[in-house]
C-alpha cells in the first residue's frame, strides 16, 4: 500500500523511482491497449468500441470548448484526449493493481498517488500555457500581462504562477493518495482478527474503493478542465 517503501534506482547519478517508471509504463500500456481496440475496426456504422471512442473524444473536445476560444480548441484537441486517459487509467490503477517486491517495496501503485508525476504534469500545463501564450500573441503581448493593470503587479503575477502549479499538482495527488491510504487501512482492519472483522470491513473496503474509482475520474476532469482554463488565460491579452 501507500505507507510501504518504495523501491528506486540509480541512473546518471539522479535518483529514480521503480514505482512510478514502472506504473507509468503499465498506465502507457493500457492506453495504447483501449486506443487500439476501439480503433482498429473503423467503419460508417460504429462498434461499441467505436462509439465508446468517438464518446471520449468528444467528451475531452466539450472540456476544451469550455474555457479555450472556439477557433483554437482543434489544437489541443489530442492534448487534452491524451491527458484526460493517462490521468483517468493513472488514477484508477492502484485501486485494483498493486505490487510488491518480497522486501515489501511498492513497484505498480497509481502514479498520481506521487506528487513528483502530479507536479510534473502541472509544470507541462504551465509551460504548454507559455509556449500557446508566446505563439498566439508573441513575445512582447504576452509577457506584457504580466504587468497588468500596473507594473508593480508583476511579483503577484509570478507568485500566481508558482501557486497555481502547487495547486493544480497537489489536488489530485492528495486526493488519489488519501483515497490508497484509506483502503489500506480498512485493509489491515479487515485482516486483524480473522473472518469476524472481514465480514464488517469487506463491504466497507469495497464502497470505499468504488467511491475512489468514482472520485479518480473527477480529478482527471478537474485536472483537465483547469489546465485548460490556464491556457486560455494565456491566449487573451488582459485588458
Amino acid at each position: 500500500m501507500n505507507g510501504d517503501p518504495v523501491s528506486t534506482f540509480q541512473f546518471l547519478g539522479l535518483t529514480f523511482s521503480t514505482a512510478n517508471v514502472v506504473s507509468g509504463l503499465v498506465v502507457f500500456v493500457l492506453m495504447v491497449a483501449v486506443i487500439f481496440f476501439t480503433s482498429r475496426k473503423l467503419a460508417m456504422k460504429p462498434t461499441k468500441g467505436q462509439n465508446f471512442l468517438e464518446w471520449l473524444i468528444d467528451f475531452t473536445n466539450g472540456i476544451l470548448k469550455g474555457s479555450i476560444p472556439a477557433g483554437d480548441v482543434g489544437k489541443f484537441g489530442l492534448w487534452g484526449f491524451t491527458l484526460f486517459l493517462f490521468l483517468f487509467l493513472s488514477n484508477e490503477l492502484g485501486l485494483f493493481i498493486q505490487v510488491a517486491t518480497r522486501g515489501g517495496a511498492t513497484i505498480v501503485r497509481s502514479p498520481t498517488s506521487d506528487p513528483m508525476t502530479t507536479l510534473t504534469f502541472s509544470l507541462m500545463t504551465m509551460m504548454i500555457a507559455q509556449f500557446a501564450g508566446v505563439w498566439k500573441l508573441g513575445y512582447k503581448r504576452h509577457f506584457t500581462n504580466y504587468l497588468k493593470p500596473f507594473v508593480f503587479w508583476l511579483p503577484i503575477s509570478i507568485f500566481e504562477e508558482f501557486t497555481n502549479f502547487l495547486t493544480l499538482g497537489l489536488r489530485i495527488f492528495g486526493v488519489i493518495f488519501s483515497g490508497e491510504m484509506l483502503l489500506g487501512v480498512i485493509w489491515d482492519l479487515a485482516a486483524s482478527h480473522g473472518i469476524a472483522t472481514m465480514i464488517v470491513a469487506v463491504p466497507i473496503e469495497m464502497a470505499w474503493q468504488g467511491f475512489s474509482a468514482f472520485l479518480g475520474a473527477i480529478q482527471a476532469f478537474v485536472f483537465v478542465t483547469l489546465s485548460s482554463v490556464y491556457i486560455s488565460q494565456k491566449l487573451e491579452v488582459e485588458e
